[in-house]
């Protein structure tokens, strides 16, 4: 189902829109536990969307590490009853760190094939209260853990693999890579929903302790607690709920290899190429026609790569188009203006509906770092090195 979609009668596919969104900030949030992060969330997505809780027919959630990071199972099934949403199919749908855009997939796909009329789909994960290495070792399996993460290797050990590849391929400089955390952190001051409210520099940046060599801590995302979520519904419906409704114009999802060995470069992630090819095809659009773009900057190098996978700019050439400004908010191709992982934070299961909240008040025109009448917004979200991507494509009515 991937490929060749278009929406519309023609294809057997209803427009789909969405009717409300919500977020919780993010951040190190004491005393929430993982269901209410969800529920609270999904509240605000309900109130924004205008439409009766009751009307709610399905729920899908993303989380990837539930059970060990925060010690509950069950969770769709559980955040729906504490909404008073029982009876409902209520369906926790995991893929690493895109959980949550694999949720929002799921839930435009069952509305756009006439399955429901009101989706609700929600990502959350609470990270912060368990110890560093715990944490470490729930994210290490993200990867195949009978190869490369049965050695020992780490995400940030894999991506600084990426790193020097793309810094000896291409020639991309340490300079042009810090300069991703400096614009995200930079977007991060003005909203309200981010872990990091700080600038930071060249030097900050470039001299901050090694992770994993070349990475350094200010190229990587902060540990964070937090969900997102949102409301869809028909296209043709919902101008009865909502003022500003937008559109879902693309959707993509593609698997690629769970290992580095299983690469051909380590310079491109070929999940997101894939499901980007087909997200274009489904809205009808290229690279050219968007406006605004929240990327998987789960570490700093992985935007580089994310905006030349996406085909914003051609491969090597990411790392100078962040460095002349062409990704910063009046640059050609706005890049991460919530501020990115890097800044916003990185609740991982959360994550892609959190992409999905700020494109939408993007495309409303009332976000914190507002571009100027943006059309169209695309939301990137990655999960393992390359195991699985999606990409969502949102537009105006």
């Amino acid at each position: 189902m991937a490929g060749g979609w278009t929406t519309g009668p023609d294809r057997g596919l209803r427009p789909v829109s969405i009717l409300g969104v919500g977020s919780t900030p993010f951040g190190r949030l004491e005393g929430q536990d993982i269901t209410r992060l969800a529920v609270d969330a999904c509240r605000e997505a309900i109130a924004d969307s205008g439409i009766a809780r009751s009307r709610i027919q399905a729920l899908y959630l993303g989380n990837f590490a539930g059970e060990r990071l925060a010690g509950q199972g069950s969770l769709a099934a559980v955040v729906a009853g504490r909404l008073s949403l029982e009876g409902i199919p209520a369906t926790k749908v995991e893929g690493a760190c895109a959980s949550g855009g694999l949720g929002f997939r799921e839930g435009f796909l069952t509305v756009a094939l006439g399955l429901y009329d009101f989706v609700l789909v929600a990502g959350v994960e609470k990270m912060s209260a368990m110890p560093i290495g715990e944490i470490t070792a729930a994210l290490s399996t993200a990867g195949d853990e009978d190869s490369e993460m049965h050695t020992g290797l780490t995400f940030p050990g894999a991506f600084a693999m990426v790193m020097e590849a793309h810094m000896e391929k291409y020639g991309t400089t340490r300079e042009q890579i810090a300069e991703v955390s400096i614009k995200n952190h930079q977007n991060g001051l003005n909203n309200p929903k981010a872990q990091f409210r700080r600038a930071t520099d060249l030097e900050e940046v470039v001299n901050s302790r090694f992770i994993a060599e070349p990475i350094r801590l200010f190229d990587c995302p902060p540990i964070s607690d937090g969900a997102a979520a949102a409301v869809l519904c028909p296209t043709e419906m919902a101008g009865d709920f909502a003022d500003k409704p937008v559109r879902i114009l693309g959707s993509g999802h593609a698997t690629g290899p769970s290992a580095l060995t299983g690469m051909r470069e380590l310079t491109s992630f070929s999940a997101s190429v894939k499901a980007a090819q087909a997200a274009y095809e489904m809205a009808g659009l290229g690279p050219s026609n968007i406006d605004v773009a929240e990327v998987h900057d789960c570490f700093t190098v992985a935007e580089i790569v994310a905006t030349e996978d996406l085909g914003f700019f051609p491969k090597g050439e990411g790392g100078p188009a962040v460095q002349s400004g062409e990704t910063a908010l009046d640059g050609s191709i706005p890049v991460n203006p919530s501020g990115g992982l890097i800044a916003k934070g990185h609740p991982v299961g959360a994550t892609g509906l959190a992409q999905i909240f700020d494109l939408t008040a993007q495309i409303r025109g009332n976000a914190a770092n507002q571009i100027a009448s943006p059309e169209a917004a695309l939301a990137h979200n990655l999960g393992g090195a390359d195991a699985v991507a999606t990409v969502h494509i949102l537009g105006r009515p």
